[in-house]
């Protein structure tokens, strides 16, 4: 494939990616959204400018996503699902050098809640049809375009919500790429690329610990907020093992190789260490977590209620949701009742086959000799529903970025800002992954 230079993409991928972030879409949970509608509606002119027919689904008043396809022209090869979510966690105006909303280009940026995660990847992924459309190109495998609602909530307004009512506009769809893997790091001065093929599983839980009420006066032995309080503190001080998946084990070996030295699985710190500020994904992703994140009881200094409420944050890796769960339990103690506010399941797939060495090629190609590796994300992605439907998802927004950035730092961050460059690059990438003819 011959070279295709920024200048076919950098205006529209600023465009697209200034004027998504622009619309406010904060996400506060539950069914308490702003702007989705708006922003798929948007998404959805673009698609028919790119010789789509997409259609908008509301799940909820105002709770939008848009699908839509486009044929390729090997008929032989499934499905692709690209695909990135609409909604962006809420931004305080007062903590950003910016306002968080007004997408202002400085530096070579593009700051704005959502440049990362990820109005910045939904914009390539525009302006890489909007390309197509214009040249009259076609990609080999017919794309299953999506933009989805709720990602932010655990999709229970989107992603979710389409896998259970509109499983019919993934027919066909073996594989689906979305975002936060393919963004480069620097090791020891050698430019590397992770790319996700992993996700950690988790599990919002509620607490609840019952005693007898009485007078904050008397001597009580059944005291709820003693019973959760012990609890609470052996949860969250419980030392979970390093225990290392097949995803990250891979990972931290190349790391070791790349550095020049063997791995010791005892201690993984040195190569933490030389991956630098992406060790912030890949140190939470070595063993399982839980916690705590809020406590709840009593109204009166002197009423001992008879009830005590807790929520704990848990991460666990793959395969390992049920021992986790016995081991809470045994932590927590009698007396003390478990419940899901929300949960989702663990990912991991191959680090091989066809589409990886497509994504590992297209990279290359731009950036020679550049590693590619493979991470896990101690968070989760809209794959998570997808992969009900027997597709395997992959992160892979690729970024090309200045060694200096503090990338990961930028997700849920304030001053969230990406460099256009980076987007030209991944515009680049995405294209060739594509294989356009």
């Amino acid at each position: 494939m011959s070279a295709i230079s920024s200048h076919d993409f950098t205006d529209d991928v600023v465009r697209i990616c200034r004027d998504l972030i622009r619309i406010d879409t904060s996400n506060y949970g539950g069914n308490d959204s702003r702007g989705e509608r708006e922003a798929a509606e948007y998404c959805a002119a673009l698609m028919r400018d790119a010789g789509m027919e997409p259609t908008v689904y509301e799940s909820s008043p105002g709770r939008a996503s848009v699908v839509g396809r486009i044929a390729g022209w090997d008929p032989q090869a499934p499905a692709l699902v690209l695909h990135g979510h609409l909604d962006v966690v809420p931004a305080d105006a007062s903590e950003w050098s910016v306002d968080p909303f007004s997408a202002e280009l400085r530096e070579g940026m593009i700051w704005g809640r959502g440049a990362v995660d990820m109005k910045g990847m939904d914009a390539m992924i525009l302006a890489v049809l909007g390309y197509l459309h214009r040249t009259g190109q076609q990609p080999r495998r017919d794309l299953i375009v999506a933009f989805f609602a709720d990602e932010e909530a655990g999709g229970v307004y989107g992603a979710r919500w389409m896998v259970d009512h509109h499983p019919e506009v993934f027919a066909g769809a073996t594989e689906a790429i979305s975002e936060v893997g393919g963004f480069s790091t620097d090791i020891r001065g050698q430019r590397a690329y992770l790319l996700q093929t992993a996700e950690k599983g988790l599990a919002w839980l509620n607490l609840t610990a019952t005693g007898a009420p009485g007078h904050g006066s008397s001597v009580h032995r059944d005291n709820a907020v003693t019973r959760l309080s012990g609890a609470i503190e052996r949860i969250g001080n419980h030392a979970w093992p390093l225990d290392y998946t097949k995803t990250t084990r891979a990972l931290l070996e190349q790391v070791a190789e790349i550095c020049g030295v063997e791995f010791d699985e005892a201690d993984p710190a040195p190569q933490l260490e030389a991956l630098g500020t992406a060790s912030r994904f890949v140190g939470s992703t070595l063993r399982n977590s839980t916690n705590p994140t809020g406590l709840t009881a009593g109204y009166k200094h002197n009423v001992i209620p008879g009830k005590a409420q807790a929520t704990v944050d848990v991460r666990f890796l793959p395969g390992q949701e049920e021992e986790v769960m016995t081991t809470l339990r045994e932590l927590a103690g009698e007396g003390v009742d478990f419940s899901h506010e929300h949960r989702d399941i663990s990912l991991e797939v191959p680090f091989s086959g066809d589409l990886v060495d497509l994504m590992v090629d297209s990279i290359q190609a731009e950036d020679p000799g550049a590693p590619v590796l493979p991470f896990m994300m101690s968070g989760g992605t809209d794959n998570k529903s997808l992969s009900r439907l027997g597709i395997a998802g992959y992160g892979f927004a690729p970024l090309q970025l200045p060694a200096d950035l503090d990338f990961t730092g930028l997700f849920h961050g304030i001053d969230e800002r990406v460099p256009v460059e980076a987007l030209d690059f991944g515009c680049r990438v995405l294209h060739r992954m594509l294989e356009p003819r």
